[in-house]
């Protein structure tokens, strides 16, 4: 999609820059997109990408990392990043007066990092203590657990912060190889949103490249392996966390709207069937939700709940009584799809109501799919769903499926063994 406010261009080297003109805002939000994460790394060099996420920003040829921390919250800036399995995204935000600024910094932390040998031992402290705050908080480990189980021996199963094995074992070339391969303008995009002029970014981004060429390797898609049904991680906690899934859809297949509105009516808020029937009417779970994850070649759809120990039989019983619900009716009912696209759309709109969201949007939609669809046709591609879309979706999901089951709590895995039988 390109409009007045919504342009796009392509330079010679394969970059793409694509921004937002929003000139009733006073802020512009400026963000690098790589098309590399935790999936592209060799298995030692598992943790590469969270790795350089957190060294960019440590100092480049010419800059210190104090000095582009003061630089940046200097003019009430803010900038961070994160890393996920199949990108991973630097971020300024500040006043417009000081969008050049905040490029320059983009476009040096990105073209020429230090990797300074004190600083990659510093970070790599940082890191490990991160590993460690993840292992103790057992509502997001359960997660890395479920992707495990889900994807063994693949890519996608791999910790996206890496091991404490390989994060210690990492050298300055790993680093440096890792970043020289994969950070190559063709796997790059650009984007902003803000009062900005799109035609004077684009020639401040040309300024700020290094005359790095070429393109990155290709991502690799070996096949996926039989999920392993069950994982239990056994910790004396005071809850039992759950994650209980099935293998989903990629993230550009034709059904991924309808999944997102299924997913929205079984799990995604306070009005649900699982959180109405798990929290409001039975009071076994503070925390309960279903979520998708979506790839290349593949996804998940997943269902968490955290619970005291003596109640997680109950609720796999309610899960499993809700997933066979959906398949018994064959759909969901017309008010709960009227209510979730009502959901759906609000939240499209009510998201993107500042110049970072609107950046993310940008940035995360030419990377994964592509394109950019305006919101008129992200809400016209869910109102196109209909009740027939979600009773396929739900037979193309649970029916002759095999969930994958993991747990971290006081338990075996015999005390789960017959879930999964």
């Amino acid at each position: 999609m390109t409009t007045d406010a919504v342009r796009r261009s392509v330079l010679g080297d394969g970059l793409r820059v694509v921004t937002e003109a929003m000139p009733e805002l006073r802020s512009v939000s400026v963000g690098f997109w790589v098309d590399a994460g935790s999936r592209d790394e060799a298995p030692a060099e598992q943790g590469a990408s969270h790795f350089l996420e957190h060294l960019l920003f440590k100092g480049t040829e010419t800059r210190t990392a104090l000095e582009i921390a003061e630089a940046v919250e200097s003019v009430g800036g803010e900038m961070n990043a994160f890393t996920t399995k199949e990108y991973t995204a630097f971020y300024v935000r500040v006043l417009d007066e000081s969008l050049e600024m905040a490029l320059d910094i983009l476009s040096d932390i990105i073209w020429a990092p230090a990797f300074r040998p004190d600083e990659i031992e510093s970070e790599r402290q940082v890191i490990l203590e991160e590993i460690h705050m993840r292992d103790d908080t057992p509502d997001d480990l359960v997660h890395e657990l479920f992707a495990e189980a889900l994807y063994p021996s693949h890519p996608l199963g791999r910790e996206v912060l890496g091991t404490e094995d390989t994060i210690e074992g990492m050298d300055r070339s790993t680093i440096a190889d890792y970043h020289g391969a994969h950070y190559r303008p063709r796997s790059i995009v650009v984007a902003a949103a803000g009062r900005l002029d799109h035609d004077a970014f684009v020639e401040r981004v040309v300024a700020g490249q290094r005359g790095v060429v070429g393109d990155r390797p290709d991502r690799e898609l070996p096949a996926l392996a039989e999920p392993r049904r069950l994982y239990v991680y056994e910790r004396p906690t005071e809850q039992a966390h759950i994650v209980w899934g099935v293998p989903c859809v990629s993230r550009t297949d034709v059904d991924r709207h309808a999944i997102s509105l299924l997913n929205h009516v079984l799990g995604g808020g306070m009005a649900s069937r699982l959180f109405q029937e798990i929290r409001e009417k039975r009071g076994l779970a503070y925390s309960v939700y279903s979520y998708r994850a979506a790839y290349v070649e593949t996804g998940a759809l997943a269902i968490y709940a955290g619970t005291s120990p003596d109640q997680a039989s109950q609720v796999l019983d309610l899960i499993g009584v809700e997933v066979d619900r959906l398949v018994r009716d064959g759909s969901i009912t017309a008010r709960e799809l009227a209510n979730a696209k009502g959901s759906m759309k609000g939240g499209i709109a009510l998201g993107l109501e500042s110049s970072s969201s609107r950046m993310t949007r940008l940035g995360r939609s030419e990377l994964t799919l592509g394109e950019l669809p305006s919101i008129d046709e992200m809400v016209a591609e869910f109102d196109a769903v209909s009740l027939d879309d979600i009773g396929r979706v739900v037979e193309r999901l649970f029916v002759g499926s095999s969930p994958v089951l993991a747990v971290v709590g006081p338990f075996t895995e015999d005390a789960f063994a017959d879930r999964v039988a």
